[in-house]
């Protein structure tokens, strides 16, 4: 029997972790890291420095490297099959590892349950238990960074993904968008007037950068920042709010 723990680990500072992260981390017989490439070392600088900084136990850690996801236009199905191809991975370090069963560690970005695609690829592996512990997500970062509320009064949040913003535009059903998956700035592809933005990349870390203003005003300045940093570490996580601006009246 395989137990899989799906820790959240916030945006990669060690202080994101909450205790039962920590006790879970632990407790595990194996925690795989994976390795996504020199240009994303970072990445998995991140993750050892936090094992580093918070295993008080001698847990066995294995690196593997990420299989990259196809380039084709069929995106859902492309999403399956590098899902199916991970999973295959996880199952390959269990099967050389584990032979016997235990418990299996994970270390996930934000919260497992929120937006990341690891409780899918988990549940591709036969007779496992998966348990999750949440973590600190991307949206909690942001809106504590700018210290703002995520809705408006009385009003509706829609978390969506960049790719959906561009494809179908600003949906109808709220005022308050937050963003994330983005590698395109999306964005730009909406009309600016009355919109306000609230950017972050890197949240909670040393190289964490802010923005926020009119989206006519700040829109090309963010994008522009935004490709800098990407250039400059090789990789970038940020994440945004969008709110229509409204004049409030008292009843």
């Amino acid at each position: 029997m395989i137990s899989i723990d799906l820790i959240g680990i916030g945006t990669g500072n060690p202080d994101h972790l909450t205790r039962a992260a920590v006790k879970a981390m632990n407790d595990a017989d194996l925690i795989l890291l994976p390795r996504k490439g020199d240009a994303k070392s970072d990445l998995i600088d991140l993750r050892r420095a936090i094992c580093a900084e918070l295993l008080t136990q001698a847990v066995k850690i294995v690196e593997f490297d990420m299989p990259r996801r196809p380039d084709r236009t069929d995106y859902v199905g492309a999403v399956l099959d590098w899902h199916d191809a991970i999973a295959a991975l996880w199952m390959e370090q269990v099967a050389r590892h584990l032979p016997e069963g235990g418990r299996l560690a994970l270390l996930v970005w934000g919260d497992p349950s929120l937006y990341d695609s690891s409780l899918r690829i988990a549940g591709r592996l036969p007779g496992a238990k998966i348990r999750v512990i949440p973590g600190i997500t991307s949206v909690q970062a942001l809106t504590a960074a700018h210290g703002i509320c995520l809705n408006d009064l009385a009003d509706p949040v829609l978390i969506t993904t960049g790719r959906r913003l561009s494809e179908r535009g600003w949906p109808d059903c709220a005022d308050s968008l937050v963003v994330m998956l983005d590698g395109h700035c999306a964005f730009q592809t909406l009309p600016p007037e009355g919109l306000d933005i609230w950017w972050g990349a890197y949240l909670g870390l040393p190289q964490e950068r802010l923005a926020q203003g009119p989206l006519a005003m700040r829109g090309a300045e963010i994008a522009s920042c935004r490709a800098a940093l990407r250039q400059e570490h090789g990789w970038i996580m940020d994440i945004y709010l969008l709110r229509r601006r409204k004049t409030v009246r008292r009843p």
